[in-house]
């Protein structure tokens, strides 16, 4: 069996939607006939792992059955351990799907260099794009990369040349919604111009919405609907949201006889 599709959300920044982008993400593809597996790396916060866990309650709870992927915690203290743990997880999955904590951790490190998809999700603001690039203050040009873009861009490099895999590095852009248009056509600019430098992809993310808070404590997600009641209209417009951001992953066909 070929390895699964390595998917990393990763950003040394919490506060970006990351482990919800992810939680969606999974259960996106799980519903669509996809092995999904999932390792939440954060020790401290779970929350990807917590997400999947009310998720099994409720299923519990309801008697209902809903889309699930096999999900674990790292609870190890070793390269060698996680290892072990990811070629467990490899064995019967289409997708291997990695939640980060939001701090530098060698743990993802370790997995972002051996991502196929590397999703970095960061709010539409210049605090967080300071992660990626320095701008200039009064022209909003890129400067220079910052650690972190030069880190995957090293990355990046080592991994073609050492087994001819291109890592996917998507950026995410998360809560546009918030920004003034003259700062968020600024921040637009600065990403396609850091784009072009170190060769990631940019995409439209998840919009900030009450709906992602409320659905935490019982597991569902806005692929639920279902389960969700009545949706209004900003709901819907947001499974469209979610739709696209799928798509826009542009992941492998391979498994299309169970993505349907």
């Amino acid at each position: 069996m070929a390895s699964p599709h390595k998917i990393v959300f990763a950003n040394e920044k919490g506060g970006t939607g990351k482990s919800t982008t992810a939680v969606h993400v999974a259960i996106a593809l799980a519903a669509r006939g996809a092995r999904v597996a999932c390792i939440d790396l954060d020790t401290r916060q779970r929350t990807m792992f917590r997400y999947l866990e009310n998720r099994v309650a409720t299923m519990k709870r309801r008697k209902i059955d809903l889309p699930i992927p096999e999900f674990e915690a790292f609870e190890y203290d070793t390269l060698a351990r996680l290892g072990t743990q990811i070629e467990r997880l490899s064995k019967d999955a289409d997708f291997l799907i990695f939640d980060t904590p939001g701090r530098d951790d060698k743990f993802a490190r370790f997995v972002a260099t051996r991502a196929n998809t590397l999703v970095t999700p960061m709010n539409d603001s210049f605090v967080d794009f300071d992660l990626i690039g320095q701008v200039d203050p009064e022209n909003f040009k890129v400067k220079r990369l910052s650690f972190y873009a030069e880190l995957i861009w090293e990355a990046r490099k080592a991994r073609a040349k050492s087994d001819g895999v291109t890592i996917d590095w998507v950026v995410l852009r998360n809560r546009l919604h918030n920004m003034e248009a003259r700062n968020q056509l600024r921040m637009a600019r600065a990403i396609e111009e850091l784009s072009k430098r170190v060769g990631f992809r940019a995409l439209t993310g998840l919009n900030e919405r009450v709906i992602y808070r409320e659905l935490f404590p019982s597991g569902l997600t806005l692929i639920d609907k279902g389960y969700l009641g009545q949706l209004g209209t900003a709901h819907v417009v947001a499974r469209q949201e979610l739709r696209e951001l799928v798509t826009g992953l542009q992941l492998p066909d391979r498994y299309s006889e169970r993505l349907v």
